[in-house]
C-alpha cells in the first residue's frame, strides 16, 4: 500500500487499484490537501500503464461528507474560496477526463462534494445502508457544483428536490433513480466491486480510453454532431491492432490476447 498523507493507494491485484480517503475523524472531507493530493493520486493512478481500473473509497464511518466546513469558516476571502471550488472541479475533471474508468465504492454517507465525487466516476456501488444527498441548503450554500455532476446522473424534478430540501436518499432509491449502479449488503461489497472492476480489467486499455473520451464527449453535443463524431472514432478504434485481434478471435472461438495498440 501506497501512501499520501491522508490518501493511500492499496493495490488489489496487478491491474486494479483503490484510492483510500484516509482521513475518518473528519469523515472523508475534502479538504484543499485532500482534494491537491487525490488530484495527484489519480492522476499518477491514469499514467500508470500497469492499472487498468481504479476504485474510490473512504475510510472509517462513511465515504466523504464532501467540503471541511470548519476550513471552509476560516477562508474568509473571496479568492480562497473560488480557489477551493476550482480545486474541486479539477477533481471531478480528472475523473471524467482520465483514461482509466473509476468505480465510487460507497458505504455510509456521501454528502455535498461527497455526492458529487459519486456522479462524477463512472461507475458507483454502495452498501445497502448508504445514504446520499446535497444538503447544502440547510447552511445557507446552496450544492451548485455538486449539482453540476449529480444532474448529469439523475432527472431534474429528482435532482432540484435534492437540492430544494437537502434531504438524504437512500441507496435503494439512488440507485433507481441512476446515481448508483447498485446496492448490496456491506459484507459483499468489497466483492461485488472486484467482481465489476476484473471484468473491465479484462478489456483492452486502448479499447476503454477511446470508449470512455467518445461517451463523455458526445454527451454533450447536438445528435447530428454527436453520430458525426462517433462514427469517426469508431473508424479510429477500427484501425487499432486490438479491434482487429478481437474480431478475430470472436470469428476463431478463442480468448483475444490484447497488446492495447
Amino acid at each position: 500500500m501506497a501512501n499520501l498523507s491522508n490518501i493511500s493507494i492499496k493495490f488489489l491485484n496487478k491491474d486494479i487499484a483503490s484510492i483510500i480517503i484516509n482521513e475518518p475523524k473528519t469523515y472523508n472531507t475534502l479538504s484543499f490537501k485532500n482534494l491537491t493530493d487525490l488530484i495527484k493520486t489519480f492522476k499518477k493512478l491514469d499514467d500508470d500503464k500497469k492499472i487498468k481500473v481504479i476504485i474510490i473509497e473512504g475510510s472509517g464511518k462513511g465515504f466523504s461528507a464532501g467540503h471541511n466546513l470548519k476550513e471552509v469558516n476560516g477562508l474568509k476571502k473571496k479568492t480562497k474560496y473560488q480557489r477551493l471550488f476550482n480545486l474541486c472541479s479539477k477533481l471531478m475533471l480528472q475523473i471524467v477526463e482520465g483514461k482509466k474508468p473509476v468505480i465510487a465504492k460507497v458505504h455510509g454517507a456521501a454528502f455535498a462534494a461527497g455526492c458529487q465525487l459519486v456522479a462524477s466516476c463512472d461507475l458507483a456501488y454502495s452498501a445497502n445502508d448508504a445514504i446520499f444527498a446535497t444538503p447544502g441548503v440547510n447552511i445557507g450554500l446552496f450544492c451548485s457544483t455538486p449539482m453540476v455532476a449529480v444532474s448529469r446522473k439523475v432527472n431534474r424534478k429528482i435532482m432540484m428536490k435534492m437540492l430544494l430540501t437537502g434531504d438524504p436518499i437512500k441507496a435503494k432509491y439512488a440507485k433507481e433513480i441512476g446515481l448508483i449502479n447498485d446496492c448490496f449488503k456491506k459484507s459483499q461489497l468489497d466483492k461485488e466491486v472486484l467482481k465489476i472492476a476484473k471484468i473491465i480489467g479484462s478489456k483492452s486499455n486502448l479499447t476503454i480510453k477511446i470508449g470512455k473520451q467518445a461517451f463523455y464527449k458526445q454527451l454533450e453535443m447536438p445528435l447530428r454532431k454527436a453520430y458525426t463524431y462517433t462514427g469517426k472514432m469508431m473508424t479510429q478504434n477500427m484501425m487499432t491492432v486490438d479491434a482487429k485481434e478481437g474480431i478475430s478471435a470472436f470469428l476463431e472461438k478463442r480468448k483475444p490476447k490484447w497488446k492495447n495498440k
